[in-house]
């Protein structure tokens, strides 16, 4: 979830408006919240800080999916999946994890089955090209 998400989940939840978080947070007009709301812009350190305390949730919280997004273990195709995963709606990302899972189970048995020996790999070749 994008800060911006969060921070509509948090106003939402606590009943402030725009400008409640506005006067709240240092250094923040009514169109810079508004902003963030949108994930326009990112609210800065100590407006995080500030975020988090009228909130009463840790800033890390605030962040925590901006760091995950940030993982330098993630390649950019898992990134990308990640990105496409959240656009789909529940039921899109139940069938997507369904195909998933069949197909890492589908390794796994591809990884765990005994090698054929080479002849009978070249004879079945053979056989079928007779």
């Amino acid at each position: 979830m994008s800060i911006g998400n969060t921070l509509r989940l948090l106003t939402k939840a606590t009943g402030l408006s725009v400008t409640d978080l506005a006067t709240a947070i240092p250094r923040a007009g009514v169109n810079t919240v508004s902003a963030w709301l949108k994930d326009e812009k990112m609210p800065g350190r100590d407006q995080i800080d500030a975020l988090a305390r009228t909130f009463g949730v840790p800033a890390g919280a605030l962040l925590s999916e901006l760091a995950s997004t940030l993982d330098p273990a993630r390649t950019k195709g898992e990134h990308e999946l990640l990105a496409s995963y959240r656009a789909l709606n529940s039921k899109q990302q139940g069938a997507l994890l369904e195909v998933a899972r069949s197909m890492a189970a589908g390794v796994r048995d591809e990884d765990e089955a005994p090698a054929r020996p080479a002849r009978k790999r070249n004879a079945a070749k053979r056989a079928k090209r007779a």
